[in-house]
């Protein structure tokens, strides 16, 4: 029997990183060997994340932007696998990511869902069928009251995978907010809405809407448990695999748009 894969938790304080502890403890092909927050927090069983780097075969990180580049970094060059779930990345730090990518494997995802990954399949399908001039596309998120960053990573990706069907520039397109006397809205925009509030996992739904129909493709999440078994099984595919830079829909073996 293969020794178990040796799993570190970035963030083990937080919501995730607790659902992913339990995920990680209940699979016998892994061993939780190290938990760790951000420097000077408290806590059972804590390390620093020296001590995670050198004994991890990956790290599953749920933290923030900021901190996943710098563990990036790290693990870079302790030849550390890493499965990252922070959202609200900027350019730059993508950038920072992807050139850490280039010593380590790294899984980079802004939804570990199952299911969102189909719909992302979906939506890219049904935008590259109903033209632009016709159908509107708008996304709505929710999330609980507690999510820094809007709209979601995951919206983002959803609105990514509408203009590759369309096979326009997102950045072009995209319309993130809207705010007083907006104006018709321009032909092929892709808008965004979003919810905050109460204890909401997680909604998401693509609109394409027309004149005289609405089509509605939607995902939602009813326990975080559905991302950390996603994050969990990105971390039993990404170890031991060459570096570079992966994401969900690598480690699920669909084929990009």
């Amino acid at each position: 029997m293969a020794d178990p894969i040796r799993i570190a938790i970035a963030g083990a304080l937080g919501r995730m990183g607790q659902a992913v502890a339990k995920v990680v403890e209940a699979d016998p092909a892994l061993a939780l060997i190290a938990r760790f927050d951000r420097p000077g927090s408290e806590g059972e069983g804590l390390v620093t994340l020296a001590e995670a780097l050198a004994a991890a075969d990956v790290i599953i990180d749920f933290t923030t932007p900021s901190a996943s580049v710098e563990l990036a970094r790290q693990a870079a060059g302790h030849d550390v696998a890493l499965v990252i779930g922070a959202t609200g990345a900027t350019d730059d730090q993508r950038a920072a990511i992807a050139q850490a990518a280039q010593q380590t494997a790294i899984v980079f995802a802004g939804n570990y869902s199952l299911g969102v990954n189909m719909l992302m399949g979906l939506v890219a399908q049904a935008a590259r069928a109903l033209p632009a001039e016709v159908y509107d596309v708008e996304i709505f998120e929710a999330h609980h009251r507690h999510k820094v960053d809007a709209p979601s990573g995951t919206a983002f990706m959803l609105g990514e995978a509408a203009a590759r069907g369309r096979g326009v520039n997102f950045k072009d397109v995209a319309r993130r907010t809207r705010d007083g006397i907006t104006g018709e809205r321009p032909i092929g925009e892709i808008g965004f809405s979003v919810l905050r509030g109460g204890g909401i996992v997680g909604e998401h739904s693509v609109t394409f809407a027309a004149e005289d129909e609405i089509l509605t493709l939607s995902h939602s999440g009813r326990d975080r448990g559905l991302f950390a078994r996603g994050a969990v099984a990105s971390a039993k595919w990404v170890a031991g695999k060459p570096p570079g830079l992966y994401d969900m829909q690598d480690v699920l073996g669909f084929s990009k748009d």
